[in-house]
Protein backbone atom coordinates (compact mmCIF):
# COMPACT_ATOMS: atom_id res chain seq x y z
CA UNK A 1 0.00 0.00 0.00
CA UNK A 2 1.67 3.02 -1.09
CA UNK A 3 0.30 6.78 0.72
CA UNK A 4 -0.14 10.22 -1.07
CA UNK A 5 2.17 12.92 -0.33
CA UNK A 6 1.09 16.36 -0.55
CA UNK A 7 1.18 16.82 -3.81
CA UNK A 8 -1.11 13.51 -4.62
CA UNK A 9 1.82 11.42 -6.09
CA UNK A 10 1.87 7.95 -4.60
CA UNK A 11 4.91 7.09 -2.44
CA UNK A 12 5.47 3.70 -1.27
CA UNK A 13 5.84 3.84 2.36
CA UNK A 14 3.85 1.32 3.82
CA UNK A 15 1.65 1.97 6.63
CA UNK A 16 2.09 0.29 10.12
CA UNK A 17 -1.14 -1.93 11.39
CA UNK A 18 -3.47 0.30 13.27
CA UNK A 19 -2.58 3.55 11.56
CA UNK A 20 -6.10 5.05 11.22
CA UNK A 21 -8.97 4.37 13.84
CA UNK A 22 -11.23 4.57 10.76
CA UNK A 23 -11.01 3.79 7.53
CA UNK A 24 -13.79 3.92 4.04
CA UNK A 25 -13.45 2.33 0.97
CA UNK A 26 -16.47 1.00 -1.03
CA UNK A 27 -17.07 -0.84 -4.19
CA UNK A 28 -19.59 -3.50 -5.62
CA UNK A 29 -17.61 -6.52 -4.05
CA UNK A 30 -19.43 -8.84 -6.45
CA UNK A 31 -17.94 -12.79 -6.48
CA UNK A 32 -15.37 -11.66 -3.75
CA UNK A 33 -11.89 -12.37 -5.57
CA UNK A 34 -8.33 -11.95 -4.58
CA UNK A 35 -8.42 -8.39 -5.92
CA UNK A 36 -10.94 -8.04 -3.26
CA UNK A 37 -9.60 -9.68 -0.43
CA UNK A 38 -6.21 -7.84 -1.23
CA UNK A 39 -8.02 -5.06 -1.19
CA UNK A 40 -10.26 -5.41 2.05
CA UNK A 41 -6.88 -7.03 3.70
CA UNK A 42 -4.81 -3.95 3.04
CA UNK A 43 -7.66 -1.72 4.41
CA UNK A 44 -8.68 -3.66 7.89
CA UNK A 45 -4.72 -4.21 8.38
CA UNK A 46 -4.36 0.08 8.77
CA UNK A 47 -7.62 0.37 11.07
CA UNK A 48 -7.24 0.01 14.46
CA UNK A 49 -11.09 0.29 15.63
CA UNK A 50 -13.51 0.76 12.73
CA UNK A 51 -13.75 -0.01 8.58
CA UNK A 52 -16.57 1.59 7.02
CA UNK A 53 -17.64 -0.29 3.53
CA UNK A 54 -19.70 1.33 1.20
CA UNK A 55 -21.22 -1.23 -0.91
CA UNK A 56 -22.55 0.02 -4.69
CA UNK A 57 -26.43 -0.48 -5.34
CA UNK A 58 -29.11 0.78 -7.33
CA UNK A 59 -27.95 3.41 -9.81
CA UNK A 60 -24.46 2.51 -9.19
CA UNK A 61 -24.82 -0.91 -10.61
CA UNK A 62 -26.60 0.08 -13.85
CA UNK A 63 -24.02 0.85 -16.31
CA UNK A 64 -21.66 -1.78 -15.34
CA UNK A 65 -21.43 -4.54 -17.58
CA UNK A 66 -23.60 -7.67 -16.74
CA UNK A 67 -25.08 -6.10 -14.34
CA UNK A 68 -28.55 -8.20 -14.28
CA UNK A 69 -25.88 -11.13 -12.96
CA UNK A 70 -24.49 -8.86 -9.98
CA UNK A 71 -24.95 -10.57 -6.76
CA UNK A 72 -28.05 -9.08 -4.37
CA UNK A 73 -26.35 -6.60 -1.81
CA UNK A 74 -27.40 -8.45 0.81
CA UNK A 75 -24.81 -11.57 0.24
CA UNK A 76 -22.43 -9.37 -1.14
CA UNK A 77 -22.24 -7.55 2.54
CA UNK A 78 -22.23 -10.89 4.11
CA UNK A 79 -19.04 -11.92 2.27
CA UNK A 80 -17.10 -8.68 3.14
CA UNK A 81 -17.59 -9.09 6.77
CA UNK A 82 -17.31 -12.59 6.70
CA UNK A 83 -14.01 -11.94 4.89
CA UNK A 84 -12.52 -8.51 7.06
CA UNK A 85 -13.80 -10.57 10.39
CA UNK A 86 -11.66 -13.46 9.45
CA UNK A 87 -8.39 -10.94 8.78
CA UNK A 88 -8.96 -8.74 11.91
CA UNK A 89 -11.94 -10.73 14.48
CA UNK A 90 -11.96 -7.25 16.61
CA UNK A 91 -12.61 -4.64 14.23
CA UNK A 92 -16.22 -3.11 14.33
CA UNK A 93 -17.79 -3.60 10.43
CA UNK A 94 -20.37 -0.89 9.38
CA UNK A 95 -21.66 -1.41 5.73
CA UNK A 96 -23.73 1.20 3.85
CA UNK A 97 -25.33 0.80 0.20
CA UNK A 98 -24.18 3.66 -1.60
CA UNK A 99 -26.75 5.14 -4.62
CA UNK A 100 -23.79 7.76 -5.53
CA UNK A 101 -19.71 8.20 -5.72
CA UNK A 102 -19.32 9.39 -2.62
CA UNK A 103 -21.69 7.33 -0.16
CA UNK A 104 -20.28 7.80 4.09
CA UNK A 105 -17.12 9.35 3.11
CA UNK A 106 -18.48 12.91 2.71
CA UNK A 107 -20.86 12.72 5.61
CA UNK A 108 -18.74 10.53 8.46
CA UNK A 109 -16.21 13.10 10.70
CA UNK A 110 -14.78 10.38 12.17
CA UNK A 111 -13.14 8.87 9.53
CA UNK A 112 -9.27 9.01 9.23
CA UNK A 113 -8.43 7.93 5.82
CA UNK A 114 -9.80 6.49 2.66
CA UNK A 115 -8.76 3.29 0.43
CA UNK A 116 -8.45 3.29 -3.07
CA UNK A 117 -6.88 1.33 -5.73
CA UNK A 118 -4.53 3.17 -8.55
CA UNK A 119 -7.80 3.19 -10.73
CA UNK A 120 -9.98 4.98 -7.94
CA UNK A 121 -7.57 7.02 -6.74
CA UNK A 122 -9.26 10.08 -8.85
CA UNK A 123 -12.23 9.40 -6.66
CA UNK A 124 -10.56 9.12 -3.84
CA UNK A 125 -9.18 13.07 -4.10
CA UNK A 126 -12.83 13.64 -4.86
CA UNK A 127 -14.16 12.92 -1.91
CA UNK A 128 -11.50 15.13 -0.16
CA UNK A 129 -12.96 17.95 -2.57
CA UNK A 130 -16.26 17.14 -0.56
CA UNK A 131 -15.16 16.99 2.79
CA UNK A 132 -13.87 20.23 2.15
CA UNK A 133 -16.68 21.89 0.31
CA UNK A 134 -18.27 20.66 3.85
CA UNK A 135 -16.09 21.72 5.85
CA UNK A 136 -14.71 18.50 7.39
CA UNK A 137 -10.90 17.27 7.70
CA UNK A 138 -9.15 15.67 4.78
CA UNK A 139 -9.01 11.95 4.64
CA UNK A 140 -5.45 10.44 3.98
CA UNK A 141 -5.67 8.31 0.76
CA UNK A 142 -3.83 4.84 1.11
CA UNK A 143 -3.23 3.27 -2.62
CA UNK A 144 -3.35 -0.77 -2.98
CA UNK A 145 -2.23 -2.04 -5.89
CA UNK A 146 -4.52 -4.22 -8.10
CA UNK A 147 -3.81 -7.90 -8.32
CA UNK A 148 -2.96 -9.38 -12.05
CA UNK A 149 -5.29 -12.27 -13.46
CA UNK A 150 -2.45 -14.85 -14.19
CA UNK A 151 -3.39 -15.57 -17.24
CA UNK A 152 -3.78 -12.51 -18.96
CA UNK A 153 -2.32 -10.21 -16.61
CA UNK A 154 -4.92 -7.95 -16.61
CA UNK A 155 -6.83 -6.64 -13.48
CA UNK A 156 -8.62 -9.05 -12.17
CA UNK A 157 -12.24 -8.11 -12.21
CA UNK A 158 -15.71 -9.04 -10.75
CA UNK A 159 -17.02 -8.06 -14.82
CA UNK A 160 -14.94 -10.91 -16.16
CA UNK A 161 -15.96 -12.89 -13.77
CA UNK A 162 -19.84 -12.39 -14.58
CA UNK A 163 -18.43 -12.25 -18.41
CA UNK A 164 -17.64 -15.83 -18.09
CA UNK A 165 -21.19 -16.52 -16.45
CA UNK A 166 -23.29 -15.22 -18.64
CA UNK A 167 -20.67 -16.78 -21.46
CA UNK A 168 -21.47 -19.96 -19.69
CA UNK A 169 -25.77 -19.47 -19.18
CA UNK A 170 -25.56 -18.67 -23.47
CA UNK A 171 -23.69 -21.73 -23.90
CA UNK A 172 -26.30 -23.87 -21.90
CA UNK A 173 -29.22 -22.22 -23.48
CA UNK A 174 -27.90 -22.98 -26.92
CA UNK A 175 -27.03 -26.56 -26.69
CA UNK A 176 -30.66 -26.96 -24.99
Amino acid sequence: MASLNGNSEPSSVAMPPDSYDSVVLGGTFDRLHDGHRQFLKAAAMVAANRIVVGVCDGPMLTNKLYSNLIKPIEQRMKQVEDYIKSVKPDLVVQFEAIVDPYGPSIVDDKLDAIIVSKETLPGGLSVNRKRAEKGLSQLKLEVVDLVPEESSGEKLSSTALRKLEAEKLEKSHTES
